[in-house]
């Protein structure tokens, strides 16, 4: 018969196991994320078992959330999700540790159902081949191996008092020796991707002079005022909004654009020759659906590349196509209208920006750039194929997640100063912004305060109508709190809705505003 003294005992070495076990758990999953970015250094950094797993995620992600992880980490959402899919991992490698050390066989199923997912996001990736699945297949064999010596040794410590101590030792001394393994693993993972870095390749890029250089900006094209943004956004301020958790890595050597579908001639063209080609430069404001109403999601740069009307022309556009489906080198889509890169506009194949070799971040090496339209139907970064086909019968990536196949960017504004994040002065203050109506240009722009009368801002000038203008507007500003508005007209006569309306199917609405207290 047990005595109480005996129970406690059992208590203790149920809890100590489950404890070794939970370690063990983890120490086999850091073992996997290592030796499973190992093979993917020189396989497919997109073959890692959290990348693959990652990207399946955002290709699931609804509008709502999207829109969500984009306003609250901006740029960061990426990291914030892998960080999340660590966690999640973490918690259910302690539980497979755990049900290992009952039986090693519920740990085994445990790792299982890990590999197959794994595997199910590797294999569906749109440019999945069979060494995606290898880092999956590495990763999970060496957790089977981890968990099952850990899992071993911690049971071993649960049994007869004189082994108890040499079993802990045995445990303690190969949990470290995994931890090692797993961490010099990773790290020969990371230096074998960042050895593939294109990086190089664009440094010691020649970017060629354009075919006619882009007159000077006018005078007054910035009005400089502390808080505005500048009428150039800088490169490594211009925002970043897309699919890739992992940055491609597309060196121009064996960079080839494909055009083909609904064209009397196929047509595939090299780095080399894109740069032979006449280069032109313009200044285009890029916006993201997703930018909410007075949102960040929106900047101006100026381009340099290939006429991508003169490469369709080329290749003979046929009667009933409307869509060119443009695919990145990661398999992202998106369907731009034919008849909008045909009107005359500057569509470019984009190989500079702001005068500097397109940044890996933004497409390097060679990116599209429509003006007029929001980016996921028109700015393909690291674009490797262009099929001229129909809408009625293609879906690009976010169109097949209920985004709108036609998306012109729509006539908007944003207030920059003040930003309400402290109180004014009374007296005369400046009130400043943006406004931005791609491709037909900002005629006027009006503030208002507290529902007010409208009031004409002071328009800056600009060179053409596919950049946004700044305005401003000298507010004589009374004690208390107060809301401002904008609004912005474009030169077809339309004025923006006061509708508030959000990112999805097709771009936000609604006028921005801003809270401010003046003392």
């Amino acid at each position: 018969m047990e005595t109480k003294g005996s129970w406690g005992r059992g208590d203790s070495e149920a809890r100590r196991r489950a404890g070794l076990g939970a370690i063990a758990g983890v120490l086999a999953a850091g073992t996997a994320l290592g030796v499973g970015q190992l093979v993917a250094g020189p396989t497919s950094a997109n073959g890692s078992p959290v990348v693959a797993v990652g990207q399946l995620q955002i290709d699931f992600t609804p509008p709502w959330l999207k829109n969500f992880a984009i306003s609250e980490f901006g740029s960061d959402d990426k990291l914030v999700l892998v960080g999340g899919i660590l966690v999640v991992l973490g918690i259910f490698a302690a539980l497979i540790g755990v049900a290992a050390t009952r039986r090693l066989a519920y740990g085994m199923a445990g790792l299982v159902v890990f590999a197959v997912i794994g595997l199910t996001a590797a294999a569906t990736r749109p440019t999945a081949t069979a060494a995606s699945l290898l880092p999956t297949l590495a990763a999970t064999a060496a957790a089977a191996i981890v968990l099952r010596l850990l899992t071993e040794r911690a049971v071993a410590t649960t049994g007869r008092r004189a082994a108890v101590e040499p079993a802990r030792r045995s445990f303690l001394a190969a949990g470290v020796v995994t931890a090692g393994i797993a961490a010099t693993a990773g790290l020969a993972g990371r230096l074998l991707a960042e050895r593939s870095s294109v990086a190089s390749a664009r440094n010691a890029l020649k970017i060629p002079k354009p075919s006619a250089t882009v007159p000077s900006l006018p005078p007054g094209v910035d009005l400089d005022i502390p808080g505005l943004a500048s009428f150039v956004t800088s490169n490594n301020d211009f925002y970043r909004v897309d699919t890739a958790i992992v940055l491609p890595q597309v060196d121009p050597s064996s960079w080839q654009l494909r055009v083909h579908g609904m064209v009397s001639r196929e047509i595939t063209i090299t780095f080399d020759e894109l740069l032979r080609r006449p280069l032109i430069e313009d200044y285009v404001t890029l916006c993201c659906v997703s930018d909410p109403v007075g949102g960040p999601y929106i900047g101006n740069a100026l381009w340099l590349g290939a006429s991508l009307a003169s490469l369709l022309r080329e290749a003979g556009i046929k009667a009933g196509a409307d869509q060119l489906m443009c695919t990145s080198v990661d398999g992202f889509t998106s369907g731009t209208p034919v008849q909008t890169v045909l009107d005359g506009r500057d569509a470019l194949l984009a190989v500079a920006m702001n005068g500097q070799p397109l940044p890996v971040a933004h497409g390097f090496p060679v990116r599209t750039v429509v003006p007029g339209l929001y980016g996921y139907v028109s700015a393909t970064k690291w674009v490797t194929d262009i099929n001229v086909t129909t809408f009625a019968g293609n879906y690009a990536y976010w169109a097949q997640r209920g985004w709108s196949q036609r998306a012109p960017i729509k006539t908007e504004s944003r207030i920059d100063v003040p930003n309400g994040a402290s109180p004014l002065l009374a007296g005369r203050r400046t009130v400043a912004g943006v406004a931005w109506a791609q491709h037909k240009g900002i005629e006027a722009v009006e503030v208002r305060v507290d529902r007010g009368p409208w009031n004409q801002a002071t328009l800056a000038a600009v060179p053409g109508l596919d950049t946004w203008r700044q305005w401003v507007w000298e507010w004589d500003a009374t004690s208390g709190n107060h809301v401002i508005e904008a609004r912005a007209t474009d030169k077809t006569g339309y004025t923006q809705t006061a509708v508030q309306e959000q990112p999805e199917p097709n771009g936000a609405t609604g006028y921005p505003s801003v809270a401010v207290t003046v003392g």
